[in-house]
């Protein structure tokens, strides 16, 4: 199931810094969730939701890396590489669990397509 989980991933279209960004974390997630059943339960490991799993270092813990990863060179830019903050609203921190969280949603779409 992961197999085809990454052979679909790898056909996503990423037409957007945004979506590759997330297409890259569901990669990443996938991998470090290990072997076993495909939930987000699991793909969580261990933590109680996507902020807690970013916030733990489960994932990038630099500013200018989640900035790189998810933002267009204008919005890097912008930022100073992550220096600023993305917007009034969130951390680098909290744009990088709303990445992740859009990531295992993708996951979870394969997955539900895959096993028809």
């Amino acid at each position: 199931m992961k197999k085809e989980i990454e052979k679909a991933l790898e056909k996503e279209k990423t037409s957007s810094a945004w979506k590759r960004g997330v297409v890259q974390y569901a990669f990443e997630v996938l991998d470090s969730m290990g072997d076993g059943e495909i939930t987000e339960k699991n793909l969580l490991g261990g933590a109680k939701d996507w902020k807690q799993y970013s916030e733990g270092g489960c994932s990038l813990i630099y500013d200018i890396d989640i900035c790189h990863r998810l933002c267009t060179p204008s919005e890097i830019k912008k930022t100073k590489d992550g220096g600023h903050r993305p917007n009034k609203y969130e951390t680098w921190i909290d744009v990088q669990a709303r990445a992740l969280y859009q990531a295992a949603r993708l996951i979870m779409k394969i997955k539900r397509e895959v096993e028809k």
